[in-house]
């Protein structure tokens, strides 16, 4: 590309940020054209023009479908799943203060399973249940989505159940194979997650995978389904396993708090925290996680409001396949995986990392 051309259109852009390896395609006005590649932004092409108001605002008239300028027009912001003849994206156009930004997330269109991913054997285990609560937690940007996608196609091809997913907006497409796989976009079949779910009970169905648990009503109504016999998977932007649980409990009011850490005490399966930690030799990011799996240790440190004492649960049951964030981050930085210097960024308890580092 040089630096005089510029594609006339979004989808030029999006090829080539996918032929780069992008996860994301970043078009905002005062800037040049940027991805993120393996976490990292970068320009996406040597010498590339600073894209002005009145570029930004032809790529976004000119792909946006007519609803969602009516959205944009109102609201000043749309998200949606968008679609050309070698992708799927994940498309945010928003209005600020300088014109509209354009940002698209790579939607993977193969499913990979959690072989391919490489994730640990406890994950296939977190499957098998029939009821419960799975959380998959992390930043944006941390892989949640391939990760909940690898469960549910799990789930897919070893089950005959009914999975109902909610997402907003739809990122894998996900075909039936041995269960019948019913999938939902918030804003477009459904006003909201909480309706979605209220509505998903009427549906007959096994497993609901909930994109991202962002309300108290929400929350309420997923836990609440993992007790009636529905497996319940879902998402939120937390980093741990012990904020995980504070994150869950703390939205509702003090007087149900009792109320509820009983349930989730009772109902959780599982909770995976991860990260993406860039390589240290640049080739691609690995992931570290922290997974904690329901024990009656565990039930009870819920029941009793002692979420701090997790990580020593953890910690003690690295046999059952149970790790913490820190010790994943660990044994990639001696495997050679990942610098000194991110596994110190990136750990929970930097003094120590930092000594296991120096040591090393």
């Amino acid at each position: 590309m040089s630096e005089t051309s510029q594609p006339a259109h979004v989808d030029d852009y999006l090829q080539l940020g996918k032929d780069l390896g992008a996860s994301d395609i970043h078009l905002s006005v005062s800037s040049p054209p940027t991805c993120r590649r393996f976490g990292q932004l970068i320009p996406m092409w040597e010498g590339a023009a600073i894209l002005t108001d009145v570029d930004t605002e032809k790529l976004v008239w000119d792909f946006l479908p007519e609803h969602h300028k009516e959205n944009l027009n109102t609201r000043g912001d749309v998200d949606f799943a968008y679609s050309t003849e070698f992708g799927r994206f994940r498309a945010s156009v928003v209005r600020q203060r300088l014109g509209y930004d354009l940002v698209f997330r790579v939607i993977n269109s193969n499913i990979r399973t959690l072989d391919e991913l490489g994730m640990p054997p406890l994950l296939k285990s977190l499957t098998q249940y029939h009821n419960g609560l799975i959380l998959v937690t992390g930043a944006m940007g941390s892989g949640k989505t391939t990760t909940l996608a690898a469960l549910v196609q799990e789930i897919n091809l070893t089950r005959r159940d009914h999975i109902l997913t909610l997402e907003d907006p739809v990122e894998y497409l996900i075909p039936s194979a041995n269960c019948q796989v019913t999938q939902r976009e918030i804003h477009l079949h459904t006003q909201s997650f909480a309706a979605a779910l209220r509505g998903a009970l009427r549906e007959d169905p096994d497993v609901i995978m909930v994109g991202e648990m962002r309300d108290l009503e929400t929350i309420q109504l997923a836990i609440s389904a993992s007790e009636t016999g529905h497996l319940v998977l879902g998402t939120l932007h937390t980093s741990s396993a012990s904020r995980t649980l504070d994150r869950l409990l703390d939205v509702f009011p003090l007087e149900q708090r009792d109320q509820i850490r009983t349930m989730v005490a009772g109902s959780l399966r599982g909770i995976i925290s991860q990260q993406l930690v860039p390589k240290a030799d640049g080739s691609g990011r690995a992931i570290a996680m922290e997974i904690l799996t329901n024990s009656p240790a565990v039930s009870n440190v819920i029941r009793e409001a002692k979420t701090f004492m997790l990580p020593g649960i953890i910690q003690t049951g690295k046999k059952a396949g149970m790790q913490l964030m820190d010790d994943a981050l660990a044994k990639l930085y001696t495997e050679g995986m990942i610098t000194a210097e991110e596994a110190i960024y990136r750990a929970e308890n930097k003094p120590l990392m930092r000594q296991l580092c120096q040591a090393s």
